[in-house]
């Protein structure tokens, strides 16, 4: 797993680059990497940059807008509100404007 931290050293680096009042999702940030198959290892890279507050992980969600990282989050609704501050209407742990606030890095930054 020697590629591990510098997959998650390439993550966090997308992450910082979500615009405020955007969302990307897990699988956005893994198809910019090249890694499509690694949605997954995109969350464990964001849970392990918790006490980063330059990583603006809240605005990493789901492929349908759902708030699935919120417990990582200090406080009952923190996910919810820090998106809500920036813009997103949420419904029952969804973003309802998901479409309009979605950012896809692979359209977004040069490679």
């Amino acid at each position: 797993m020697s590629e591990t931290p510098h997959f998650f050293e390439n993550t966090l680096r997308v992450v910082r680059l979500i615009p405020y009042g955007r969302i990307t999702t897990y699988g956005a940030i893994a198809r910019y990497l090249s890694t499509a198959k690694a949605a997954r290892m995109v969350g464990w890279a964001l849970h392990s940059s918790k006490y980063d507050e330059s990583v603006p992980a809240h605005r990493v969600v789901n492929s349908k807008g759902v708030l699935s990282g919120k417990i990582h989050f200090h406080g009952v609704n923190l996910m919810q509100q820090l998106l809500e501050n920036e813009g997103a209407i949420i419904q029952n742990n969804q973003i309802v404007n998901f479409e309009a606030l979605f950012w896809d890095p692979s359209k977004e930054l040069d490679k």
